[in-house]
């Protein structure tokens, strides 16, 4: 056998014969018309979105009158009693391009973040076992992203997820709004894609709140200086004004906000904040509280991950309740489902799987996909 490149092998059945397929000379050189049969993974927790993800491709194929390749791999994620976990698959995927799904944070699973992440794992080493010509992880959020830096006596954390992948066997990570740019300078052999949930998000709220307001009415907020480049592109596209909330925290007492201020003016303005993601909801509180401070009118919240851990569910609660908040805008990269919905009247859910299975066709399909990372 002849490996010219991972995902291209050649055969050599006799003297001067040589069979392969999908392959086209292009300027002298042997090349794939495309990275193999396509395969998608679904982790226990990644298992709605992947099957999202698959609908939307079956769509993307059916459109563009194209073979449907076979999509969902069966495979069985079993944990031993002591908590380990060994991930099977059920059908060969020799030489496909194989898409592993995981989402870390699943409010629907008992699972923890790193019970996820190791199930991520085996998934991956198991593809790599199964001789996959290439694997990408698909991993909407990107565990232990906050853990990107040395502030004190600290690991790296960040770095050290990327080293997991890369061990298992990974070629290619594609994730979304990651916390800091920096962790695909972790990388030293895959490569990482981040994806945006901006545009599916200001879709979704312009569509919710052109039917009551204009947008000229609007101004939109970072409750960070760290989220400042996100509201700007908000701002831009909305064509609003922008502000910023600048907070000072205590890392010594574990992050805590000890001063909030804001730059820019709110007054008789309504307002949509704009973050990568909601943990236990002090943040959007505080910023709230000091944009009714300073005349705001109603105010929105835009954000990719909602965590929503406790009491984040009962600070937005209460704000909704006090007229504060109108609503929250999440995306299913963290899953919450209708009932959620229903219960809490004030969250909205929207799917980013489309931009995902669009990403994954284009790179199976060897075409750019530049213009959908911007």
């Amino acid at each position: 056998m002849i490996r010219f490149s991972r995902g291209i092998r050649i055969n050599r059945l006799g003297t001067g014969t040589v069979i392969f397929q999908k392959i086209s000379q292009y300027k002298g050189r042997i090349m794939k018309e495309d990275r193999g049969k396509l395969s998608i993974i679904g982790c226990k927790s990644g298992r709605r979105f992947s099957a999202r993800i698959c609908r939307e491709l079956e769509r993307m194929f059916q459109r563009k009158n194209e073979e449907i390749y076979t999509l969902s791999v069966p495979i069985r994620e079993h944990v031993f009693p002591n908590g380990e976990v060994k991930t099977v698959i059920h059908q060969p995927i020799r030489g496909g391009d194989v898409y592993v799904v995981q989402c870390a944070i699943d409010p629907t699973c008992r699972r923890s973040v790193n019970d996820n992440l190791m199930a991520l794992l085996t998934a991956i080493n198991a593809a790599h076992q199964s001789d996959a010509d290439s694997i990408t992880a698909v991993l909407p959020y990107f565990p232990y992203s906050r853990q990107e830096r040395k502030k004190t006596r600290e690991g790296i954390t960040a770095s050290q997820v990327a080293r997991f992948l890369e061990e298992s066997g990974v070629d290619r990570v594609i994730t979304l709004d990651i916390h800091a740019e920096a962790i695909a300078g972790f990388f030293t052999r895959a490569t990482l894609d981040d994806l945006h949930a901006s545009k599916v998000l200001i879709d979704a709220f312009t569509n919710l709140y052109a039917k009551e307001q204009d947008l000229g009415e609007l101004v939109v907020v970072s409750p960070d200086v760290g989220s400042a480049g996100r509201a700007r592109f908000f701002s831009n596209k909305l064509g609003t004004d922008m502000a910023i909330a600048d907070k000072e925290r205590d890392y010594s007492a574990g992050g805590n906000i000890v001063s909030i201020r804001l730059v820019g003016d709110v007054y008789k303005k309504d307002v949509l904040i704009v973050d990568d993601l909601i943990d236990t909801g002090g943040s959007i509180a505080n910023a709230v509280k000091l944009l009714k401070e300073k005349g705001a009118r109603d105010i929105y919240v835009a954000a990719s991950f909602t965590f929503l851990n406790q009491p984040a569910v009962q600070r937005l609660s209460d704000l909704h309740a006090t007229h504060d908040l109108k609503f929250v805008i999440g995306t299913d990269a963290v899953h919450r489902g209708k009932q959620f919905c229903q219960k809490y009247p004030w969250y909205r859910e929207v799917s980013v799987a489309t931009l995902f299975a669009e990403v994954i066709y284009r790179i199976n399909r060897k075409k750019s996909v530049s213009e959908m990372l911007r």
